[in-house]
């Protein structure tokens, strides 16, 4: 078992790594791509200056730690985009019968479909989150708990994207539902959660689990907390375990396009 699991995570890598390799192949555009998308998001930080300008608390959160909430977002989207680029259009290959080509080799065919292509743009994100991080005030112990809240939240964020688009064995022209879904996961991550109440803040921790993704983590590195730790790790493994589940039954309900397609 654990050399099956060894083996899958070794082609995962290789075929992450042929990807960027791919996309490397025009140096002056990959660069551009991502110091484009650092200064996008650096852009966003401006109303913010503005608005602190005016108080010194919005939604329970000072500057330093609205920093921290959009490092936690990019890092987060950077993530699950890069690594897991083809899990937001999942929706597509599946409607257009473009698994043919996974079905037949002898790997995971969730995993290789969703590593099988990156975005280079995600790494500004990534980086952009890393000089947030900085600003904040980077130590061991935020360094550590950042690149795994991260990786706990991208992985997430791939998973529920993975369970809208697999709602397409099912049903026709769910790909709206994902592209929904993946929208209201990135837009609601880089506001305070104190500025929302009632039901929209019990949404963002349940059914849009942006809590889990980027408050709590917040959060937790602001002042550590045992409990909320273990929260976004059980959660993590829940959204996982639930997009296998689910891709995989839906799976049997697949119809080949009869689409001769081969992958290099």
């Amino acid at each position: 078992m654990l050399t099956v699991v060894k083996n899958q995570c070794r082609i995962s890598f290789l075929s992450i790594k042929y990807a960027l390799m791919r996309e490397m192949l025009n140096k002056t555009t990959f660069i551009t791509n991502v110091i484009f998308m650092v200064l996008n998001n650096a852009s966003f930080i401006i109303q913010w200056i503005v608005l602190y300008s005016l108080r010194n608390d919005i939604g329970g959160y000072t500057f330093r730690q609205v920093l921290l909430l959009w490092g936690m977002a990019s890092g987060t989207y950077g993530v699950a985009h890069f690594f897991f680029k083809k899990a937001f259009s999942l929706s597509d290959i599946i409607n257009n019968g473009k698994l043919d080509s996974f079905l037949v080799q002898p790997k995971n065919v969730l995993l290789s479909v969703i590593v099988s292509d990156v975005e280079t743009s995600a790494l500004g994100d990534m980086l952009y989150g890393f000089i947030m991080l900085i600003i904040y005030g980077i130590t061991p112990y935020t360094l550590i708990l950042y690149c795994l809240f991260i990786i706990c939240g991208g992985l997430i964020l791939t998973s529920i994207s993975v369970i809208l688009s697999s709602l397409s064995f099912w049903f026709s022209k769910t790909d709206m539902i994902a592209e929904t879904g993946n929208n209201l996961m990135v837009n609601f991550a880089t506001y305070p959660d104190g500025i929302f109440k009632g039901l929209v803040k019990a949404l963002l921790f349940t059914f849009i689990p942006v809590g889990i993704t980027t408050f709590i983590p917040v959060h937790v590195i602001t002042e550590f907390n045992i409990n909320l730790f273990i929260i976004v790790i059980l959660v993590t493994v829940i959204f996982i375990t639930l997009a296998f589940l689910i891709f995989f039954r839906g799976l049997k309900r697949y119809s080949s396009s009869n689409l001769m397609v081969a992958r290099i």
